[in-house]
């Protein structure tokens, strides 16, 4: 089984991820981390990279699929996966090759994804990169779950409960 998983930042989206993977037997890609180790790179497209990530807009579509796309190529990933925030723009949904099962979408609102991110405490979790981070999500992101719920495979789920309801909840929807 082939999915992604969505949601703004703070949704909980990377631990519904994990969780998923784990219960499915699936390796998690996560689109983040990915971008981030490329950003790590002295190459042209390492700079541009690392330098979208410290400005905190996307990375260019191109560069955003390919990566992903390249990945996906690897044996580690043939028998499903579990994408963790990927694709971030309908640009990017539209380039890329690979086709999910089911697209999960964890809809918590911006006041309550606002409160986790302070909560969490990172470097970047300021006010105002917050709120910069989900206007972009608001602009370039949500287009993609229209994208997806016209090719009838999006699920939306409430994320403004515990984790654990969050999982059932989730398990019990694939099942159907």
């Amino acid at each position: 089984m082939n999915l992604i998983i969505l949601g703004a930042p703070g949704s909980g989206k990377s631990t519904q991820a994990k969780l998923l993977a784990e219960a499915l037997c699936l390796p998690c890609l996560e689109a983040g981390n990915l971008l981030y180790f490329l950003s790590q790179e002295n190459s042209k497209e390492g700079r541009t990279i690392k330098k979208a990530m410290t400005e905190g807009s996307l990375v260019a579509d191109e560069l955003a699929v390919t990566a992903m796309d390249g990945q996906l190529t690897s044996p580690n990933y043939q028998k499903g996966v579990v994408i963790d925030g990927f694709p971030r723009s309908l640009g990017q949904a539209q380039k890329f090759k690979w086709t999910p099962d089911k697209v999960l979408y964890i809809d918590v609102s911006d006041e309550e994804n606002t409160k986790r991110l302070l909560k969490r405490g990172r470097s970047d979790d300021k006010p105002e990169m917050i709120k910069k981070r989900l206007a972009i999500y608001h602009q370039e992101t949500e287009p993609v779950l229209d994208f997806y719920s016209q090719k009838g495979i999006l699920i939306k789920v409430d994320g403004e409960r515990s984790v654990e309801l969050i999982h059932g909840d989730i398990l019990k929807r694939l099942k159907k």
